[in-house]
């Protein structure tokens, strides 16, 4: 299976943002990607402001995705983007899940915020969602400190974990060894692949809100880096990937072995994950 993340800057123009996700999409499909993910907050800059939440409409996302949507089912491509979404008198700070019919599957919502006041944190399972036939589980940005929301779902099937994020930026360097250690860490001890969208450095402002570090990257389930983008880039990541090294044993040897976790391990994965 051939996978990819698309490293891009975007802004608080929703509708600019599409218009760059669009060009991204067809690029990746006349490379053949069939899962593709977008960062974090792709669909609006990862813009905090308060202002700009309470000024923003369900409906800006909602049309943004039905044409994402279209696109799916036409190429025939998975997507996984940075987007939000309003319920309960609250806005998510989530993911649009789309497979490649052109259904929105599922929304992630972040389920540990880091710092974020205009949204809330996702109290719902965990996901295993079924993307061109191959199951994937989801994390967004701080959620990679929180392993057991990637050992869970491996235990429970998931082959790829599709970590989208718009973490630090580049000022802040203390953070750089720790953001490129738990990706790898992530997939070494679930036994499975994991695909990184983080959106970059932005070269005319470093301190921009709205942009990151860069490096998205795919990992093998050994914690090798397939391949990795650089702080700036605005580019494709993309890797073919062999699913049969993808078995989370890792994982699932927890549940397996009698030791002192098994009980509390199967505890979780029975009560907290959800197949879609």
């Amino acid at each position: 299976m051939k996978i990819a993340a698309y490293q891009l800057l975007t802004g608080p123009d929703v509708q600019l943002n599409l218009e760059k996700v669009i060009l991204g999409i067809e690029k990746a499909v006349d490379l053949g990607v069939q899962i593709l993910a977008f960062p974090e907050g792709c669909l609006f800059g990862y813009c905090c402001s308060q202002d700009y939440w309470d000024q923003m409409h369900p409906s800006i996302f909602k049309e943004a995705e039905d044409r994402i949507s279209k696109l799916c089912l036409k190429y025939r491509i998975a997507i996984v983007i940075g987007s939000a979404s309003f319920e309960n008198g609250g806005w998510y700070n989530d993911l649009a899940i789309f497979d490649s019919d052109g259904v929105l599957k599922h929304r992630y919502a972040k389920t540990f915020l880091a710092g974020e006041k205009w949204c809330k944190n996702s109290q719902k399972k965990i996901p295993v969602v079924d993307l061109s036939g191959v199951p994937c589980s989801f994390i967004i940005c701080h959620d990679i400190r929180y392993p057991e929301l990637v050992r869970l779902p491996a235990a429970m099937g998931a082959q790829i974990c599709i970590f989208c994020s718009c973490e630090s930026n580049l000022l802040d360097e203390h953070k750089l060894s720790a953001y490129r250690a738990m990706p790898i860490s992530r997939a070494t001890e679930s036994g499975i692949y994991l695909l990184m969208a983080n959106t970059p450095g932005n070269p005319l402002n470093l301190a921009d809100p709205g942009s990151s570090h860069g490096n998205s990257k795919i990992v093998d389930p050994d914690g090798n880096v397939i391949l990795e983008a650089g702080y700036f880039e605005n580019r494709l990541v993309m890797a073919d990937i062999d699913l049969n090294r993808s078995t989370g044993w890792v994982s699932k040897r927890v549940l397996k072995e009698k030791t002192q976790l098994q009980e509390w391990f199967y505890k979780g994965v029975s009560e907290l994950v959800e197949k879609i």
